[in-house]
């Protein structure tokens, strides 16, 4: 059981500094924010409205890994470094295709709503 006070711990204290100081995070929040409720009214089952939500919770657990990519990559050095720019880069990289993902769902399920078509 300590061991999971400590996880918990230490998430809270990730989430706590992330949502002061990196603005990709904090964006993604938002969108969080203003996402679930237009996700309800979007949606007309369960299984939507969490896919819905779930592709940006999805967005978000790879944004806070690509922030730990990057922090390990500066704790290790500073100065430039092929190998730690492709690091960097792939984190990223991570992030953008999750940002595609989220979009495309998102897209779906309003295309869906707007023409009463299931696709």
């Amino acid at each position: 059981m300590d061991r999971l006070i400590k996880a918990w711990q230490n998430s809270v204290r990730a989430f706590q500094r992330l949502s002061v100081s990196e603005k990709a995070f904090q964006q993604e929040l938002a969108l969080l924010a203003v996402a679930v409720p237009v996700a309800w009214f979007l949606s007309t089952t369960w299984r939507g409205y969490w896919l819905l939500v779930g592709v940006l919770l999805l967005l978000i657990m790879v944004e806070v890994l690509n922030t730990g990519i990057e922090a390990a990559c500066d704790a290790v050095s500073r100065e430039f470094d092929i190998d730690i720019q492709l690091a960097k880069d792939c984190g990223s990289l991570a992030v953008l295709i999750s940002v595609m993902i989220a979009m495309i769902v998102w897209g779906l399920a309003v295309v869906e709503a707007a023409t009463g078509v299931p696709l």
